[in-house]
């Protein structure tokens, strides 16, 4: 599968391909927002394509990637089991956390779980 714009409880999200390639740089982050230009509104990106320094909040790398995303007023959606990463790093649990509570960021375990919080969020 490549990544595809599905619309998910009433929404336009880029659905990221899990065997895609990986998201290490600031370019490859821009390459998504390009990709959502096509009428995506959200961008849902498979946790395993993130690379390792993403969720190291020390090199910067995932506030950069956020940064860019709320720039385009583009939501970005981490998909997958981050829990060995949320298990190194207090840091870490407590951005997710603040994340989860705002709009543009979100970290959900599976897509049920975004069309979940899309739905939730369009009754807002």
């Amino acid at each position: 599968m490549s990544d595809v714009i599905q619309e998910r409880a009433g929404v336009p999200v880029l659905l990221c391909d899990p065997a895609g390639p990986p998201i290490a740089t600031e370019q490859d982050a821009l390459d998504l927002v390009g990709a959502a230009f096509l009428g995506a509104h959200a961008v849902a990106v498979p946790a395993a394509r993130l690379d390792a320094s993403f969720f190291s909040l020390g090199t910067r790398f995932a506030g950069d990637v956020m940064q860019k995303f709320v720039n385009y007023r583009l939501r970005l959606v981490v998909v997958g089991d981050i829990s060995a990463h949320l298990a190194a790093s207090a840091a870490l649990r407590a951005l997710v956390e603040e994340s989860n509570k705002a709009d543009h960021v979100w970290f959900v375990p599976d897509l049920d779980a975004l069309d979940a919080r899309l739905a939730a969020a369009a009754t807002r």
